[in-house]
């Protein structure tokens, strides 16, 4: 299930000055872990602040959701504004805004200065149903409300009619491994190396131990679980792609908001189809012909496909990852009050490309000690009960059943021991509590666990 972006672009090439011998003697004014969107861009921004800095990646540079994403870099994150001031207020809701906005012109501005040809391309995003409008409409007015021209239309270029959408103008999209490509060949990486544990001021890692700093924790999921407690306070998702050649060219980005709503995005010559959404270790819910295992995550999408765009032929498939927290707010800063020289990010919801800069900017001026004006809305000491308390009630029981469940059982997750979910979609065993994924040999494919499975 190799995605578009890897086809088009191949391996990435780290760099060669650290060689993986002389890691016992290695002390960095910063140490990354992980080597995906957000890792690569918060050494490069630390990098350019003058800070010696050395990224660390237990397989090979962007190989993990990065290379998943549909690649939006965008502001409009589903019916997220009318909610954000209800929960959080007008005043941090518009940074929240403001964040992602100048996020967008951040891409542009290193594209343009470093020449990058990754397909940039500025375009409008839109939201949009096929049921409802009131949300919609709703939607609308709060994006105005915090400085986003927002319009509520009922026409689109999709191929089929619409309730209602809303559109927001001079987004983006690109292809995201042509640009960490671009920028990563600048900076210290050490590929092939997991990081087993961090302490204080130690990286211990399958290879020997380095010492920094400071560390950041940019692993999609945080690998430690105390303190911070993240595995309380998000679950993981997954969603699904399909890369189609020969249909007629869409000029945006769309995004739908129903139930089992789906996603469209033109890539050069290729249109992504996305959706078939579902918690990770949970079950789509679509039964496969006689089967009687749940899937059929990609069977829905072919059906969509063959509905709206029969002509066309599928070349490429993929599933990716996705961590989401209970407020609705990325998790960007410090990784608790009691680790000082500890950062994370994580919990990026389906918006990773936008969030991934908003985190390198985030962090690169903690870590130096600059005065950020949205640092406290991603902060990860924030309390918001009330916003995500019935997501963290659903979440807790899910894990405990996860947990008691199965005695006897012998597949279960080593990160906390939940019993693990077969995906006959991703031929995987998936985590239903916190949402680690391990193939049929019992290989380890995604974090929090950090070993295999027997």
């Amino acid at each position: 299930m190799e995605s578009l972006w890897r086809k088009q672009t191949g391996k990435i090439k780290p760099s060669e000055s650290i060689p993986q011998s002389s890691i016992r003697e290695s002390h960095w004014d910063v140490v990354v872990v992980g080597a995906g969107m957000a890792g690569i861009l918060t050494a490069y921004h630390l990098k350019k602040q003058g800070k010696r800095v050395l990224v660390v990646e237990a397989n090979t540079i962007a190989s993990g959701q990065t290379e998943r994403t549909t690649a939006k870099i965008t502001s409009q994150h589903g019916l997220k504004y009318a909610r954000l001031i209800k929960t959080i207020g007008e005043q941090m809701a518009k940074l929240y805004a403001q964040a992602n906005e100048l996020a967008i012109a951040q891409y542009a501005g290193i594209i343009k200065e470093k020449k990058i040809d990754c397909r940039f391309e500025r375009v409008d995003a839109y939201l949009y149903s096929l049921e409802t409008e009131e949300n919609l409409k709703e939607e609308a007015k709060a994006a105005n409300r915090l400085g986003i021209h927002a319009e509520f239309v009922t026409e689109t270029e999709l191929p089929f009619d619409v309730k209602g959408a809303v559109r927001f103008q001079n987004q983006a999209q690109f292809s995201p491994l042509e640009f960490v490509k671009a920028v990563a060949v600048e900076l210290n990486i050490l590929e092939h190396t997991m990081v087993t544990e961090v302490k204080d001021h130690w990286v211990i890692t399958d290879k020997g131990i380095l010492t920094a700093d400071d560390i950041v924790l940019a692993t999609h999921y945080p690998m430690r679980n105390v303190p911070g407690f993240y595995f309380l306070r998000q679950h993981q998702e997954r969603s699904y792609v399909l890369a189609l050649s020969g249909a007629e060219p869409i000029k945006n980005m769309y995004l739908g908001i129903d139930e089992d709503g789906l996603s469209f995005r033109q890539a050069g010559e290729y249109l992504l189809l996305g959706g078939s959404s579902h918690r990770t270790g949970r079950a789509y819910g679509r039964k496969i012909s006689s089967k009687k295992e749940c899937g059929g995550a990609y069977e829905h999408l072919r059906e969509m496909k063959q509905l709206y765009f029969p002509e066309t032929k599928e070349v490429a498939h993929w599933s990716a990852q996705d961590c989401m927290p209970h407020d609705g707010i990325p998790f960007i800063g410090r990784f608790s009050a009691y680790t000082p020289h500890l950062y994370v990010a994580t919990g990026f919801q389906k918006w990773g490309m936008t969030t991934s800069m908003i985190a390198a900017r985030l962090l690169c001026d903690e870590i130096c000690g600059k005065e950020n004006p949205y640092q406290e809305v991603f902060s990860p000491q924030r309390l918001l009960v009330r916003a995500g308390s019935k997501d963290f009630l659903k979440d807790a029981a899910v894990s405990v059943a996860g947990l008691t469940k199965g005695i006897f059982t012998k597949k279960r997750c080593s990160h906390m021991g939940c019993v693990l979910k077969w995906n006959p979609d991703t031929h995987s065993f998936d985590c239903p509590c916190h949402g680690s994924r391990f193939d049929e040999d019992g290989k380890l494919l995604d974090n929090p666990a950090k070993t295999d499975i027997s």
